[in-house]
């Protein structure tokens, strides 16, 4: 998922020279692409609860590639690439929708516990690593051809549809799916007694998102200003706060367990420290300095995501995973389509008003991620609670909630 966006941002100038159009018309193609894949993310999470995971997720990539190769096609062929090249964006939005966000949902399906939260650190990891690795790969391929990019799509994805056709066992259903009814009613259910911490959860991982890739656009942009660093350099020292968003993901992830308290713990931590990298940030001016303190708040995103991805996933019953865990990919989508335009604003306006008003916001979603998110006062640290008896079963439900709960 992580691919279709980045990996084409080095080609982005060349396709604007190459088709003859106009810079809005070339960032069109990243707007389709993102546009459609966060309206279509809760679709296909609904339907993934409806039928499998795997009946989602293949056919998902499937129409990834077929839109990747059209594009490819378009551009080498036709005479009138551009219309078409939005036609096989639109189709790998509508691909992508269908692959990370219904991951999550497998996750919490295939694996429980403390191996839950392992997995779902290292599906964290694997995202942040797909954006360290994207630029760098699309600038590689544009050295040979400019739209070989689109043609790299279909090779990755062939490679993930054999081997999620053959590794992935999905378990069996222990009833029949809810009727559509039942599902929404369900679904207004959880919201209404989860919402509140469910909604912060969505706002705290959108921010951080929106976070990083607004300050990584900033720095695009200054590196290629201000510092005269272009191509396959650029992209590796955009990389860099994104690998300690990666590695951190996946050490969090590895280490958190059940302990609810200490993900809480570890929320908080990240968002002070994405606000006082952000605050520090307003005022440095120096290359080395300013990657840096950027790293630092990278730091921070990589303590946050893993543990709200367990929180959210371990929030619903298995049959309505999908469409929560979805929704919440939808908000983190939107908040990697939004960093790079609303930084590109503030940019105009004030450098340094820019990064205060930013970490102005984050400290108040970490404030209300603080007050908002909430553990089961039942539950001791670092113990898993003990599976409780038939005869008791009612009773005690609620202490294995992850949050909140009645």
């Amino acid at each position: 998922m992580t691919l279709g966006n980045s990996m084409l941002i080095p080609i982005l100038p060349t396709m604007k020279s190459e088709l003859h159009i106009s810079s809005m018309q070339v960032s069109l193609t990243i707007t389709v692409f993102s546009l459609v894949a966060a309206f279509f993310i809760p679709v296909l999470g609904y339907l993934s609860d409806r039928y499998s995971r795997k009946a989602v997720i293949i056919p998902s990539l499937i129409l990834y590639g077929i839109g990747g190769l059209l594009a490819g096609l378009a551009a080498s062929m036709f005479p009138h690439a551009y219309a078409w090249i939005l036609v096989g964006r639109t189709l790998q939005g509508m691909g992508a929708a269908g692959t990370a966000p219904i991951a999550m949902a497998l996750t919490g399906d295939l694996f429980k516990g403390a191996e839950e939260s392992k997995v779902l650190g290292l599906v964290e990891a694997s995202n942040g690593f797909g954006k360290v690795l994207s630029p760098i790969l699309g600038a590689a391929i544009a050295l040979l051809i400019w739209y070989g990019v689109f043609y790299a799509f279909p090779g990755v994805v062939l490679i993930s549809i054999v081997l999620s056709w053959i590794w992935i066992k999905e378990k069996k259903r222990d009833k029949e799916p809810p009727a559509l009814n039942q599902y929404v009613k369900g679904l207004f259910s959880v919201f209404k007694h989860e919402g509140r911490w469910l909604f912060t959860a969505y706002l705290a991982g959108a921010t951080c998102l929106v976070t990083l890739f607004g300050i990584l656009f900033f720095l695009s942009d200054t590196l290629e200003k201000v510092y005269n660093i272009d191509g396959v350099v650029k992209g590796l020292v955009l990389a860099i706060p994104l690998l300690v968003m990666c590695t951190t993901s996946y050490i969090t992830g590895s280490k958190i367990g059940q302990k609810q308290k200490l993900m809480k713990r570890l929320i908080v931590t990240g968002f002070v420290l994405i606000t006082v990298s952000d605050a520090a940030l307003s005022f440095i001016t120096n290359l080395t300095f300013f990657i840096a303190v950027l790293a630092v708040g990278s730091v921070g995103t990589g303590l946050t995501l893993p543990c709200l991805n367990s929180f959210i996933t371990s929030a619903v019953g298995k049959e309505r995973r999908g469409f929560v865990t979805s929704l919440y990919g939808s908000v983190r989508f939107f908040g990697v389509a939004v960093g790079p335009p609303l930084f590109g604003w503030l940019m105009d306006w004030s450098r340094v008003g820019m990064f205060l008003c930013i970490a102005g916001f984050t400290f108040v979603v970490g404030v209300l991620a603080l007050f908002l998110i909430r553990v089961s006062s039942n539950q001791e640290e670092g113990r898993e609670q003990p599976k409780p008896s038939k005869k008791n079963k009612k009773r005690q439900i609620h202490y294995l909630k992850p949050v909140g709960g009645r």
